[in-house]
């Protein structure tokens, strides 16, 4: 059975704000012909003003993955392109009227629950797969990431996160591109951030977006009511209050290692950016947006030279 590459039945909008910018965008996700792979346009640009989804353009990695090509760009970008990868699209176009994709709620779940009830679109062309043929890692000193990919018949993740946190603990998570359902393990799993590192970066210009209903907060350590009341000014609501198991009180967690199912979804996103589908297995361990663009890039260079 040849191994088809596949598009959208139809075209999917979404109305949002950008997690970082705060910016109100509308985003519509549409078929594109075979071979075409993700292209981003800037609708309030102009209608040539795009940039397609390689890690040959990627600009920035702090909070989120960033693509520029010229005067174009797009920002936090990796959980649709994640949900591509999940549901199996191959080709498709992406407008947007603003610098960010829309947050929606920290997850792809928005995203996979507007496309899996049409099914996609069968092309006529095959897909393009780097086959991972011998160990390839990479470690940041630094931080102690590190990504190491291996042979394997099919694409697997491996993932481990620890934050050196009481309330996270070691966490891990896997993915496999034969028996994971996407749709259900992966995409309902929300970004996170902790409680200390919500003032730092309001105060840098970022999460101007964020809010209760897009993001879970892991606060270490009781908090004094005057900080709660002070997050909760910026982030807008009335009330906010740290809950016994060490988290603030927004959310249910939808799995009891949601934080780690994250990050995996987020290697899914980062990973597309080599411009081919994977046939190999990755071990992350701390894995970030840096990391794994990093990772993507030298993998990106392999196959340009062995496909």
């Amino acid at each position: 059975m040849k191994d088809l590459q596949k598009t959208l039945k139809r075209e999917y909008i979404f109305e949002g704000k950008g997690l970082h910018t705060g910016l109100k965008v509308n985003m519509t996700l549409a078929p594109a012909p075979a071979d075409t792979g993700v292209v981003f346009f800037r609708t309030d640009l102009g209608e040539n003003a795009r940039v397609e989804a390689l890690v040959d353009y990627v600009t920035q990695t702090q909070r989120g993955t960033t693509l520029q090509n010229g005067e174009v760009s797009v920002s936090t970008i990796e959980h649709v392109l994640s949900t591509f990868v999940g549901l199996g699209i191959d080709n498709a176009y992406i407008y947007l009227d603003a610098p960010e994709a829309p947050i929606m709620d920290g997850s792809a779940k928005p995203f996979v629950e507007a496309i899996v009830p049409d099914g996609l679109e069968t092309q006529d062309a095959l897909r393009k797969y780097y086959v991972v043929k011998e160990e390839i890692s990479f470690k940041d000193e630094q931080s102690g990431s590190e990504l190491i990919l291996l042979p394997s018949e099919n694409y697997e993740i491996d993932l481990t996160i620890d934050y050196n946190s009481k309330v996270l603990g070691v966490q891990s998570a896997h993915y496999s591109s034969e028996t994971t359902d996407y749709a259900s393990e992966i995409a309902p799993c929300r970004t996170f951030c902790f409680f200390h590192e919500l003032e730092f970066l309001f105060k840098h210009n970022l999460i101007k977006g964020g809010d209760l209903e897009n993001a879970i907060v892991i606060a270490e350590n009781e908090v004094p009511q005057d900080e709660l009341d002070k997050i909760s000014s910026l982030l807008g609501v009335t009330s906010v209050k740290r809950v016994s198991t060490g988290y603030l009180n927004n959310v249910d967690l939808r799995f009891g290692n949601e934080c780690a199912r994250h990050k995996l979804l987020d290697v899914l996103g980062d990973f597309s950016l080599i411009g081919y589908r994977l046939k190999g297995k990755v071990i992350a361990v701390k894995s970030g947006h840096k990391i794994n663009t990093q990772m993507a890039r030298i993998i990106r260079e392999k196959a340009k030279k062995e496909i």
